[in-house]
């Protein structure tokens, strides 16, 4: 593809691809002089209806002049997109920057003219809402401000498209054409129909995948055995509601069906429309598969297939162009290595995975990206959760493989509003997006538990992820994303543990526990684990084993009714001569007790009691479990090399746009349904319900969840055109003193300039220009804020004590060469403290904050908190370290001005959230005294913006 040889290259990071309304993807791209045939071709297509809204006359076709105006662009003025699908346009959208006459311009105005036109048979999917958003972050980055158009009173879709974009815009009508203006300036409103649309748009494409009307597995073998044959029989066995098909080129052409379905020799020869398709053929024979697929117009695929990523760079290139594909059909992929998904929905009834059994319908989603892991989840689930249909089982289960392109992120949207899944279990090996992970993570634990296990933590790089590292510890990493309401645990037993507890019981109202059973050893477990774990339990109530199930009946009544207790932990050991009707009847007794009683969770620890938990389960009305499946073997396709699939092992060691839901309570089961989870170890249990107490407090607490302060004296429009002139080069960079001084300020970010004193008379004449008293400081790095090392001197009050100081630390430690010396004004004294922000590959843009010196180096006493930063966040962020008394007026000491720390964090939170390019800040120390806090010292890194910022348009990620 070649550039106009006008004013700019081709900018190649324009392009992306696009998830849109109806769940299909578009390519988003700059429109070039070789699309001259593309655009004439795309135009024919278009009604003339629509050519007279675009054109405000009949315009039946383009002439040479309008295909070479529309095709040659400056990339700055002028300025075109395409929509397209199959590498043809399906809409356009541009902009001429204009003067304030209205006429063209190629000077400084800040202000174009956009217009769109899309093809009649795509109207409705989104497209021009997609446009908008791309093209108007090109504006922006052009400095293009705001946007005019003219549109006629009948194109009501435009209009819609235009007033429904959240923009501030004004409207006016004359000469029958109604003029509409707008600011490119993002508001809250815009961000919100933004993200409206991207959840609604990447819910339906895991919807269309998750809910096919039908399926063609490609690569069935002839013989029994092999992927395609298997994943063929599983779909066939779970009852499939829909249609499915067998594919393999090697069938004969007599050949009518395979095991009862269809079969074809490809999938261009299936007599209507396919919505999935499941491949397991070998990695060489994808391609082909890909564009058959394309061809007839199928919406999805998953790709068993292995051979790319995992396997090396080659198989990396192999992945990339794989999706790229797919991309230009508008398909999405699950995939390639994964072990397929599941959807237990009785309308849909989809085993399309390689797991012999369809689990137990339920209320539990469940995604991991390792088809091991995958397999262990399903094994675990199915033999703990027994119970009534549609309380434990799982609704939905996606094992994401390579993750090439569907992620945990996508199936968050789908999880998110689906009305047959109740709690969220996820296994992740990486977060390939963590600004957009931790911002769904949030909304979705607002209306569900979201529980994640995440591998790889330490190291250990997985097969077929791109990994990025982390400078975090992962017990950091953990409590940033516990703040945003993520039930962190740390192996696939928690997660289960959890997420049984969380899917059969209601939420805890506090840490109040109370603790009954028939064994007194038992009990003092549970109590000593509910204090390890932070929870508040009641002496415990020894029922002796002599204890009827009337007695457990009666006490765990007595405890629900009690107004101290939130959560009741019932132990139970077996008594001698037992049989299978005490079980039944104990498990009964707990059952009608715990339904009887007040909304509150309640858990049962057993001892090798083998038929306690079969019967909680029975007494809701199932009857025995089934045995657990077994782990399934992976068979290899016989007419295939043997690299069709391989598991990856476990890894080591619109109007406005609509408000998100108020947050709701998880649905307890009905009365007479509801399950008692039954744990084999008082450690477990109680670390699961420590869990459920941590994220019910979170819940609580996110119904009020603080705001982010405006401040009218932040320059976010001169913040950015300072960045822009510094990264002009396209390289990163740490800035000099007075950039660092000038950027911060924008932000009202005030550093204590220091001056250079490379010889005793500058240091001199900067003591002068700054006015005593004043401090002389070394800032080489070996003694920068390091007043224990001598390298800092304050309040020298006059010249001689200067001129004192200053030959002391040249003869203690080197010349000013090497000493790098600085004068600085004197600050009011106070407490030393550190304020950092960063942006970490593994947990986003992060605000962390700690005591100057030992107290943050050596005892790692540091706290963090996601960006962007809300005054509550600020609040407990300086309470959140060990050593925080100490500016609260420890022991009779002054405390000091905390409020004006918090406004200095909220001011550093806004300047990362604002501009993604401030890529790691420093202020220390920041003295804060008894009025007031003083920045001394601060250091600051740019580098260019991530190809994907959650802050601009709409746009899936290239792995």
């Amino acid at each position: 593809m070649q550039s106009p040889s006008d004013r700019h290259e081709y900018p190649a990071h324009w392009e992306a691809d696009v998830v849109l309304r109806d769940g299909g993807t578009a390519r988003i791209r700059p429109i070039t002089v070789d699309d001259a045939e593309r655009l004439v071709s795309f135009y024919e297509q278009v009604s003339e209806e629509s050519k007279y809204y675009r054109f405000f006359a009949p315009y039946p076709r383009l002439s040479a002049k309008d295909v070479h105006r529309f095709t040659h662009h400056d990339f700055v003025d002028r300025v075109g997109l395409a929509a397209t699908v199959g590498g043809e346009f399906i809409a356009t959208v541009r902009y001429d920057r204009i003067d304030a006459e209205g006429r063209p311009a190629t000077g400084p105005a800040d202000e174009a003219e956009v217009a769109f036109l899309v093809q009649d048979a795509h109207q409705g999917r989104g497209v021009a809402s997609a446009l908008l958003e791309h093209i108007a972050a090109v504006a922006r980055e052009r400095g293009i401000r705001r946007f005019a158009a003219e549109v006629l009173p009948a194109n009501t879709r435009m209009i819609k498209v235009f007033t429904d974009a959240g923009y501030t815009q004004k409207r006016s009508f004359e000469d029958g054409v109604v003029r509409l203006e707008f600011d490119l300036e993002p508001t809250d409103r815009s961000l919100a129909v933004q993200r409206a649309r991207e959840q609604r748009a990447e819910a339906r494409s895991v919807h269309r995948l998750l809910a096919p009307g039908s399926v063609a597995v490609v690569g069935v073998g002839r013989a029994p055995g092999g992927v395609g044959r298997s994943v063929l029989g599983h779909l066939r066995d779970a009852g499939f509601t829909g249609r499915l098909h067998a594919v393999n080129t090697a069938f004969a052409e007599d050949l009518e069906e395979i095991d009862g379905v269809p079969a074809h020799r490809s999938v261009r020869e299936i007599d209507g429309p396919v919505d999935l398709a499941v491949v397991a053929v070998s990695a060489q024979r994808v391609p082909d598969v890909v564009a058959a697929c394309g061809e007839h117009g199928v919406q999805g695929l998953i790709v068993l297939s292995a051979g790319y990523a995992e396997s090396g760079p080659e198989g990396r290139e192999r992945q990339r162009a794989l999706v790229r594909q797919a991309r230009t059909y508008g398909m999405r992929i699950i995939g390639p290595n994964a072990f397929g998904v599941v959807n237990t929905s009785p309308e849909v009834r989809l085993n399309a995975s390689l797991a012999p059994e369809m689990p137990r319908p339920g209320r539990i989603g469940m995604f991991a990206q390792s088809g091991a892991i995958g397999i262990a989840l399903l094994s675990r689930l199915h033999r703990r959760g027994g119970g009534v249909t549609g309380v434990t089982g799982v609704s939905t289960f996606v094992s994401a493989g390579n993750r090439a392109d569907v992620s945990g992120n996508d199936v968050l949207q789908y999880w998110y509003d689906d009305p047959d899944t109740d709690v969220a279990l996820m296994y992740l090996e990486t977060i390939g997006n963590p600004r957009k992970f931790t911002r769904l993570a949030r909304r979705t634990a607002a209306v569900k538990p979201l529980v994640v296990v995440q591998g790889a933590r330490h190291g250990g790089t997985p097969t077929g992820h791109a990994v990025r590292g982390t400078r975090l510890p992962h017990a950091t990493v953990s409590a940033l994303l516990r703040q945003a309401g993520v039930i962190r645990v740390d192996t696939i037993t928690e997660l289960v543990d959890a997420g049984l507890l969380l899917a059969r019981q209601p939420l805890p109202a506090g840490p109040r526990v109370a603790i009954l059973g028939n064994s007194e050893s038992l009990g003092l477990l549970t109590y000593d684990a509910c204090l390890a774990e932070g929870l508040r339990p009641l002496p415990p109530l020894d029922l002796t084993t002599g204890a009827s199930a009337e007695d457990f009946h009666a006490a765990l009544s007595h405890a629900l009714a009690d107004p101290g207790c939130d959560a009741v932990v019932v132990t139970a050991i077996p008594t001698v001569g037992e049989d299978a009707s005490a079980d039944a009847a104990l498990a009964e007794a707990l059952r009608s007790a715990a339904s009887e009683a007040p909304a509150k969770p309640v858990m049962v620890v057993h001892v090798e009691l083998g038929g306690l938990a079969e019967a909680l389960s029975a007494a809701a009305g199932t009857g025995p479990q089934p045995s657990a499946p077994p782990a399934p073997a992976l068979p290899q396709p016989p007419d295939h090399p043997p690299a069709a699939h391989t598991t990856r092992p476990a890894p080591a060691a619109p109007p406005a746009a609509p408000s998100p839901p108020p947050p709701r309570a998880v649905p307890a089961p009905p009365a007479g349904s509801r399950l008692i989870p039954a744990y084999p170890a008082a450690e477990r249990a109680v670390r699961a319900l420590a869990e459920a107490v941590r994220y019910a407090q979170w819940r609580r607490e996110s119904a009020e969840p603080g705001r982010v302060p405006e401040y009218e004296d932040i320059d976010e429009k001169g913040a950015a055109r300072l960045i822009t002139r510094l990264l002009s080069d396209g390289q990163g960079r740490t800035l000099d003193p007075d950039r660092t001084c000038d950027l911060l300020a924008a932000y009202g970010i005030h550093v204590h300039r220091a001056l250079p004193a490379p010889t005793l008379a500058a240091a001199t004449e900067a003591a002068r220009t700054i006015g005593y008293p004043v401090a002389l400081k070394a800032t080489a790095p070996h003694l920068r804020h390091r007043a224990d090392l001598g390298g800092v001197r304050l309040d020298l009050a006059d010249e001689g004590q200067l001129r004192h100081a200053y030959t002391e630390l040249t003869e203690l430690f080197g010349g000013p060469e090497e000493l790098r010396p600085v004068v600085q004004g004197m600050a009011p004294r106070g407490v030393d403290t550190v304020v950092r922000a960063v942006i970490d590959p593994a947990a986003g843009a992060v605000l962390s904050f700690g005591l100057a010196g030992a107290a943050s180096q050596l005892l790692g006493d540091t706290a963090h908190r996601l960006v962007p930063v809300t005054d509550r966040d600020a609040s407990s962020l300086v309470r959140a370290i060990r050593t925080a008394p100490l500016l609260f007026g420890w022991r009779g000491s002054a405390p000091v001005d905390t409020p004006a720390l918090e406004e200095l964090m909220l001011r550093l939170s806004r300047l990362v959230d604002d501009h993604p390019e401030v890529v790691a800040v420093t202020l220390e120390p920041v003295v804060v005294a008894p009025h007031g806090a003083s920045v001394l010292g601060a250091t600051l890194r740019l580098a260019p913006p991530p190809a994907r910022d959650d802050l601009g348009p709409r746009t899936l990620p290239v792995y």
